[in-house]
C-alpha cells in the first residue's frame, strides 16, 4: 500500500465500496476525512481525524503529524474530480498519493437522467458564486451543477428564470446512491420545496435569450457611463488578444471591463485582472462581470505604477492611457515570451505613439472604421463613428 491512500465513497458507504476499497479502510492506521464521510465508515482500529477548517491551510501540517503511518483519506465520489485528491496530489505529487476512485456524482446523475455524460456541461458552486452558471445557459444545452447546499437549487433555478429560461427542465437529485436517494424534475419557475444539502442539479436548458461565449457581445450587455469598447471593435481587439485557456490578461484601463469580461467568458480558466483608477467605473466593472457570469479581478489605480505587484500576464490589452509615460515599455516588459500586446487609440496623440512602436517591434496595424444606420429624416443613412487603430504585436 502507497503510504497515503485516497478512496472514493459514495452516499451509500461501505456497501457501496469494491473489495480494494475495502481492504485500504481496514489496513489504515489513520483515517482522514469529513465528519459525514467519517460516520459512514464502520469502527476499525485506524485513528480517525476529522477535517478542520479551514482545510487548505491545515492539510500541510495534519500529514507531516502523521508522516511514516498508513494513511486512508476519504473522499465523495471520484477524488480527482473537484476533490480532495487532486489537492493532495499537487502537495505531495502523483507518486506518493494512490487513488481508488468511486462514481462520481455527475456520473450517477447522467445515469439517473438518461444524459451522455460527454454532452453535458459540468459546473461547481463549491465555493464559487452563483454567476458562473450564466456563460453556460443556452438554448439546448445540458448543465450539471454541483450544488454548494440546500440553498443551491433555489438560487440556479431563480437564475434561470431572470434569464429567460425559466420553461429549463430543472432535475434536483438528492442522496444519489444511498436509500434515501430522490429525483425531483420541473420547470425552473416552478420549482419550490425543501432538499437536502447532498445534491446536485441536471438542467436542460430551453430556449431563451442568447448571450454567446464568442467575442462582440452587444454593446447593451454591458452597464456603461460611456466607456465601453464598442461590440465590433471588441471582437477585432479580442481576436488579435487570442484568449487561450488559462492564460492571464491584463485589461489597462478597464472602462466598463468588457474586453476582461469576454477573455474570461471564452473558457472557465481563463483569467483577467483589470486596471481601473475611477473607483465607480471599477465598481460598475465588477457588477459587469458577475452579471455575464465571470470573475474579473479589479485593481484600483494608476497605471503603470498600478501593474508593479501583478502576476506576468500571457496577454496585455491598452484601452486607456497609452500615452502615459512608460506605459507602454511597461506592458512590454512585463509580457511573458509569446505573449500578446494590443493598443486601441482614437486620439492622433496615441496614433503617433502606436506609429513609432510599430515601426520598432513591427506587428499588425490597422484602422477601423464602423457605420452604422440611422434614421436620417423618413428615411435611413449611415452615421461613422470614430475610427479606432489597433496595433498588436506577439513578444
Amino acid at each position: 500500500m502507497s503510504e497515503l491512500t485516497v478512496v472514493g465513497v459514495g452516499a451509500d458507504g461501505w456497501d457501496g465500496l469494491a473489495p480494494t476499497a475495502r481492504d485500504v479502510i481496514s489496513q489504515a492506521e489513520v483515517l482522514m476525512g469529513s465528519l459525514r464521510q467519517l460516520a459512514l465508515i464502520p469502527d476499525g482500529k485506524a485513528e480517525r481525524v476529522a477535517w478542520p477548517s479551514p482545510l487548505s491551510e491545515s492539510l500541510p501540517g495534519l500529514l507531516d503529524a502523521h508522516r511514516g503511518r498508513r494513511i486512508c483519506v476519504l473522499a465523495s465520489g471520484d477524488p480527482t474530480f473537484h476533490g480532495i485528491g487532486t489537492t493532495l496530489t499537487r502537495l505531495l505529487g502523483a507518486d506518493a498519493v494512490r487513488v481508488i476512485p468511486h462514481p462520481s456524482s455527475v456520473s450517477l446523475a447522467c445515469a439517473r437522467l438518461g444524459w451522455p455524460q460527454d454532452q453535458v456541461q459540468v459546473i461547481s458552486l463549491v465555493g464559487h458564486p452563483l454567476e458562473l452558471v450564466h456563460p453556460h445557459i443556452q438554448p439546448g444545452r445540458r448543465l450539471i451543477v454541483l450544488s454548494w447546499g440546500a440553498h443551491t437549487p433555489g438560487e440556479v433555478a431563480k437564475a434561470l428564470t431572470d434569464r429567460g429560461y425559466g420553461a429549463s427542465r430543472l432535475s434536483v437529485l438528492e442522496q444519489l446512491g444511498s436509500p434515501d436517494e430522490r429525483v425531483r424534475t420541473t420547470k425552473a419557475a416552478e420549482w419550490a420545496g425543501d432538499v437536502d444539502a447532498l445534491n446536485v442539479i441536471g438542467i436542460l436548458c430551453e430556449s431563451g435569450p442568447v448571450l454567446s461565449t464568442a467575442p462582440g457581445l452587444p454593446d447593451s450587455a454591458y452597464e456603461s457611463d460611456g466607456q465601453l469598447t464598442k461590440r465590433e471593435v471588441r471582437a477585432v481587439t479580442l481576436s488579435r488578444l487570442a484568449p487561450v485557456p488559462g492564460q492571464l490578461l491584463w485589461d489597462v484601463g478597464g472602462g466598463a471591463g468588457s474586453i476582461a469580461i469576454e477573455w474570461s467568458r471564452h473558457h472557465p480558466s481563463c483569467r483577467a485582472v483589470a486596471i481601473e483608477r475611477d473607483p465607480d467605473r471599477a465598481k460598475r466593472l465588477e457588477r459587469n462581470a458577475a452579471n455575464l457570469g465571470v470573475v474579473v479581478r479589479t485593481v484600483v489605480g494608476k497605471a503603470p505604477e498600478a501593474l508593479a505587484e501583478l502576476e506576468a500576464p500571457d496577454a496585455v490589452f491598452v484601452g486607456g492611457g497609452a500615452t502615459a509615460p512608460s506605459m507602454i515599455e511597461t506592458c512590454w516588459e512585463a509580457l511573458k515570451q509569446g505573449g500578446r500586446l494590443v493598443v486601441n487609440g482614437v486620439t492622433l496623440e496615441t496614433e503617433v505613439l502606436i506609429a513609432r512602436w510599430y515601426a520598432e517591434l513591427g506587428g499588425d496595424l490597422v484602422r477601423l472604421g464602423v457605420q452604422r444606420a440611422s434614421p436620417v429624416g423618413t428615411m435611413t443613412g449611415w452615421r461613422p463613428a470614430m475610427p479606432v487603430t489597433i496595433w498588436s504585436v506577439t513578444k
